[in-house]
């Protein structure tokens, strides 16, 4: 979530990623005042690169709801469409992938 960086009337001048003397107040992406500020002064090119960042987030997010429905039996993985699955499966094993390199890493140190 950003940070906000307001002028003396209190309409939004900045957004920042860390927090800073100016702008402690941190809001959604979604906020209505937000989104109002970055169509004001943001080219398209950025607002692209906002929505695919929050796309990445809905799509962690939606497998693990997934994990969630087949794990309580709700639904059966074989159930997804084959496509479904076999992005699924790539993904999680990528993941493992990353977690085991980063557990090498942190047994080294």
């Amino acid at each position: 979530m950003p940070y906000i960086e307001r002028s003396g009337d209190g309409k939004i001048i900045g957004l920042r990623t860390i927090a800073g003397k100016d702008c402690t107040e941190e809001k959604s992406i979604n906020d209505e005042e937000v989104l109002c500020f970055l169509k004001d002064n943001l080219d398209n090119q950025f607002l692209k690169s906002l929505l695919a960042h929050s796309d990445a987030g809905l799509i962690r997010l939606l497998e693990d709801l997934i994990d969630l429905l087949t794990k309580k039996n709700v639904i059966l993985f074989t159930e997804l469409p084959e496509k479904a699955q076999q992005k699924i499966i790539e993904r999680e094993q990528i993941r493992e992938k990353i977690s085991s390199e980063n557990i090498i890493v942190e047994d080294i140190l």
